[in-house]
């Protein structure tokens, strides 16, 4: 398929999600993207599986380096994208077509003349689905230099906000042993389920902690998202299951985060199922703190983890900034705004020109 990314980024967006991409089939889009990039002066462009890399080489003082994901959740009847008014409808509009499609849109139309600093793109793989397959993780273990920057904006939903570095975020299963019985002689067993009673209350009466890091207030949680158990119902349960999720700020690291958690749960056995580490807004950074006041706008924490967490591993300071509405990802009315798609054009623009 070919792609016009000199487009209008409106007209892009519509283009690029029509191109079906959930996690696993980015390839045809993938193609397209690399097709595409291959055809602009200037540019090194780069390919590992379904991720693209594309870079200029004019000796500026500094490198940006812009990143997005080409996958989608899987589509829920909301194909092919559909327009009303100034909104665009369908899958992946918001997360986050609308930002590659910005990405696409500038890597055409500007002149490396005009360009304040060398540009590296990157659309990357397998962003909604675990950690182990990322693209981008890929990328930062066998290309580490593709990923060199002094600042690097991912393009995800923000609805035109900056949203600094991204929690962590942890999870553990605690396991409730019992002893089974014939329910109607409960009291010869040992309830698993009735033992979750004060876990449940402890995490009822915790008391989350909010931080304020270079002005941008992170809140953390401890919740249960999920309980199982059970055997029949004419059985007294034996076991019992509890996943709890940690959203924790980025001044903890892996291991604090761990230690919080097993004091608050203290005496529970626990079994860490996922853990991912933060990021830190990084807004000190030089260039961080350039692109804050070239947008004009406010920085704020971002809730939730994103791949800006593998840059800030990598020692490149990176911010969230993009057109989609976070609020609407994954959802099955997902839509963009289309001015917000122009805003972030003409923001990213006047921020990588002279």
């Amino acid at each position: 398929m070919e792609l016009d990314i000199a487009a209008p980024p409106g007209e892009l967006t519509r283009a690029l999600v029509d191109v079906e991409s959930v996690s696993g089939g980015e390839g045809p889009l993938a193609d397209a993207v690399e097709k595409a990039l291959a055809a602009v002066g200037g540019l090194t462009v780069d390919r590992d599986g379904d991720a693209v890399v594309a870079r200029t080489h004019l000796g500026r003082p500094s490198r940006l380096v812009l990143a997005g994901h080409l996958d989608t959740v899987p589509v829920a009847d909301n194909l092919p994208a559909r327009r009303d008014g100034g909104r665009l409808y369908g899958c992946g509009t918001s997360d986050m077509k609308a930002g590659v499609a910005v990405m696409l849109h500038l890597a055409a139309t500007v002149a490396p003349a005009s360009l304040t600093q060398d540009l590296t793109w990157v659309f990357y793989d397998h962003e909604e689905v675990a950690a182990a397959h990322n693209g981008l993780g890929r990328l930062a273990a066998a290309h580490r230099d593709w990923l060199d920057g002094d600042l690097a904006i991912l393009m995800e939903p923000t609805s035109g906000e900056i949203e600094a570095g991204c929690q962590g975020t942890l999870r553990v299963v605690a396991t409730l042993p019992g002893r089974r019985a014939h329910s109607a002689r409960s009291w010869l067993g040992d309830n698993a389920i009735h033992r979750a009673g004060d876990l449940l209350s402890r995490l009822a009466a915790y008391q989350p902690r909010s931080v304020v890091l270079d002005g941008c207030e992170y809140r953390e949680g401890l919740s249960a998202v999920r309980i199982s158990g059970g055997v029949a119902g004419n059985v007294i349960p034996d076991h019992c299951e509890i996943t709890i999720n940690f959203r924790f700020a980025p001044d903890r690291d892996d291991a604090g985060a761990l230690a919080h958690v097993r004091e608050v749960l203290a005496g529970y056995e626990l079994a860490v199922t996922d853990l991912a580490g933060g990021a830190p807004p990084g807004l000190s950074a030089p260039a961080a703190a350039a692109f804050v006041a070239a947008t004009g706008r406010a920085p704020r924490a971002k809730y939730g983890w994103t791949d800006v967490a593998r840059f800030a591993t990598l020692g490149v300071p990176a911010v969230n900034y993009g057109p989609g509405d976070p609020n609407l990802a994954h959802t099955r009315d997902e839509y963009v705004e289309l001015a917000l798609v122009d805003e972030a054009e003409r923001v990213l623009r006047a921020y990588i020109t002279r």
